[in-house]
Formats: structure tokens, C-alpha cells, sequence
């Protein structure tokens, strides 16, 4: 199992060892027991940058996810996502939440898009965020989302 997350951006202070423990939480809970995931944590114009450049859409967006898996031997999990944090602070504000909390909903987004769902369509969509919400609830039993705010800004 390997995750790797590389904090690019300067707006807050990210408790990146802790974030790391979540996503590993997370990916025991969907029983992904082999994962190769990094994720980086980057400011609105870098995300605009990588929306731009990859997906040629306008401006930034809360999380992209890269699926690097082989889907011809399906043996191993593979990714990479790119969370903005920007957009997680304005959307904390617009959905009445913390922006820890929304780093988390993207990191969880991320991985469920990895898995193979879908959010284009409007069942899959409510399917997905049924999904999300579920994850999100349990593990924000077992962790203070909150503490993700601060701690160390070097890689985990």
C-alpha cells in the first residue's frame, strides 16, 4: 500500500500524517488491500493549470482524478488526484461545513471515481454521493476531521 501526499499550496496549513492515516482508513473500509495513490494538494491556479491542461475546461475545480490502474490485469488500485484546497475553503462556506471536512469529501470522491463510479448521469450521481456521504460519516467518527487543518506542510 502506498499513498503519497505532496502538499503544493500555501493557503493552509495541512496536517498531511494525519490525512495519510485517513486515506489509508478510508482504503481498508473498501477493502483495497494493494493501492498505489498520491495526491496532491494544490492552490486554484495550479488547478487550473491541470483542468486546463488535461481535461480543457475553464478555470479550477475542486478535485480531478487520474486513473493509472491496468485495467487488462485489474490486479492493482492506481491513482492520482489533484484536490484543490481554494475551492474547498469557498465550498465549505457555500455548504455550511469546514474545508477539512471537504479535503476529505474530494479525497473520498477521488477514490470512488478510481473504483469505477460514475457522477454524469443523474442516478449514478445519486448513487455516488449516497456513497460518499456514508464514508465521509464514518470516518469522521473515527478522526477529527478538523485537525487535518495545520501540522507539518512537508510530504507524508
Amino acid at each position: 500500500m502506498s499513498v503519497v501526499i505532496i502538499n503544493r499550496q500555501r493557503t493552509k496549513k495541512i496536517n498531511t500524517r494525519l490525512l495519510k492515516q485517513i486515506v489509508n482508513e478510508l482504503l481498508a473500509e473498501l477493502k483495497i488491500e494493494s493501492a498505489e495513490l498520491g495526491i496532491n494538494l494544490v492552490g486554484a491556479h495550479e488547478m487550473a493549470l491541470v483542468n486546463k491542461t488535461f481535461l480543457q475546461h475553464k478555470g479550477s475545480t475542486d478535485v480531478i482524478t487520474f486513473d493509472y490502474a491496468d485495467k487488462a490485469t485489474e490486479t492493482i488500485f492506481a491513482g492520482e488526484l489533484f484536490i484543490c484546497v481554494d475551492d474547498a475553503i469557498s465550498q465549505a462556506k457555500q455548504f455550511k461545513t469546514n474545508w477539512q471536512s471537504e479535503i476529505v469529501r474530494y479525497v473520498i470522491h477521488g477514490v470512488l471515481h478510481l473504483l469505477g463510479h460514475d457522477d454524469h448521469r443523474v442516478a449514478p450521481r445519486k448513487k455516488m454521493k449516497r456513497e460518499e456521504n456514508r464514508l465521509l460519516r464514518n470516518l469522521s467518527k473515527k478522526f477529527s476531521l478538523a485537525k487535518i487543518g495545520g501540522g507539518s506542510k512537508l510530504r507524508a
